[in-house]
């Protein structure tokens, strides 16, 4: 499976969908207004959720290349958590994203006038992010607690890279102390640790679209996309200028 272009052709159809979300009218005026925002951030859910199901197709075929995510920039890989953003990112883009739109529309909301949007977040929606938060923090410490015991890790990556030749492979088992089965098993101790990171991504976003409205979701996925299309551009001129060098 080559999940490089697959993420090519996932990405271009995620810019298509985001600016597809630009188009819609908000808040909703009407039922069929309301409606159709529902429609169109479930769909662009279901683009978000083909991509971790083919990510995990591919991690159980070669996860380190998986892991070392180059589909990605520079810049995007110095950023990750375990092949792929930090869930508790999601948080942080809806505070400052409610914070910015607040201040914005101080007056009409100081004038009881309701937006709406991420800036007109209700005490319930606070303190479920909140919590959310915690639950996330604590799930993301267990996971990275899992990869630090994936002892000697650089040399499992070295001994997977070379392709268990006769000769390589007794110096590799001789390196790490067991067999070529102790080495499966460690590589397949890493394809689960990036799935829970995946599952544990995906799941951060459902519960934090589950939590606001149609209109307040459709923001907080075009923030995030756009946050994530910034990096990535701004991460391709870096990866250009340093090739030219």
């Amino acid at each position: 499976m080559d999940f490089h272009r697959f993420y090519e052709t996932w990405y271009e159809q995620l810019h298509h969908q985001i600016h597809h979300l630009t188009k819609f009218p908000r808040p909703p005026t009407t039922d069929d207004d309301h409606h159709q925002l529902t429609q169109v951030v479930d769909k662009t859910m279901s683009h978000f959720s083909e991509f971790y199901r083919v990510k995990s197709l591919a991690a159980n075929q070669d996860v380190l290349s998986i892991f070392s995510a180059r589909w990605s920039t520079t810049l995007e890989r110095s950023l990750h958590w375990i092949a792929g953003w930090r869930p508790t990112t999601a948080f942080h883009l809806i505070y400052t994203e409610s914070s910015i739109l607040f201040e914005s529309r101080i007056l009409d909301i100081l004038h009881g006038i309701r937006t709406g949007d991420l800036g007109d977040l209700s005490p319930a929606q606070f303190t479920r992010v909140s919590e959310l938060q915690c639950e996330t923090v604590q799930q993301e410490n267990a996971i990275t607690d899992q990869l630090s015991e994936w002892q000697a890790c650089k040399f499992y990556i070295f001994c997977f890279s070379l392709h268990f030749c006769s000769k390589k492979q007794d110096e590799a088992s001789e390196l790490i102390g067991g067999s070529c089965g102790d080495l499966d098993k460690k590589i397949g101790r890493l394809v689960q640790i990036v799935e829970k990171a995946d599952e544990l991504r995906l799941r951060t976003l459902k519960a934090v679209v589950e939590l606001l409205t149609p209109q307040q979701a459709v923001e907080f996925l075009i923030a995030a996309a756009q946050l994530h299309f910034g990096i990535h551009r701004w991460g391709l001129n870096h990866d250009r200028e340093r090739a030219g060098k």
